[in-house]
């Protein structure tokens, strides 16, 4: 099973900026860049219920944002760091350093 992806080339920073607007998804990227390695979806739980939480993972994923790769009942999450700095060089880097640390909202409510 493999789940859809935009191909670099369909990533718009419309989308990006959209996705990257709500604090919730902005504290998951925010874990990602921190560890740099695939993350399992369940790391994210802190953020929000499960539904949430798949949720801001799929909307991430849609924007382009994240990777997310099957691996039989997991799914492995990563940030497509090189693509979104090819695309929108520094956008990522000067998002994550304006967002405050504790970006998710508390128990994930909005």
């Amino acid at each position: 099973m493999s789940l859809p992806h935009p191909l670099p080339e369909q990533i718009t920073l419309a989308n990006v900026l959209s996705a990257l607007g709500d604090p919730t998804r902005l504290a998951i990227i925010a874990t990602l860049n921190r560890t740099g390695t695939p993350l399992n979806c369940g790391r994210f739980n802190e953020f929000g219920s499960k539904t949430n939480v798949s949720y801001h993972l799929a909307k991430l994923r849609e924007a382009g944002i994240t990777n997310t790769e099957v691996a039989g009942t997991s799914r492995l999450i990563t940030l497509r760091r090189a693509d979104l700095d090819t695309l929108f060089p520094g956008l990522l880097d000067s998002v994550l350093a304006a967002a405050p640390d504790s970006a998710a909202p508390a128990n994930g409510e909005k």
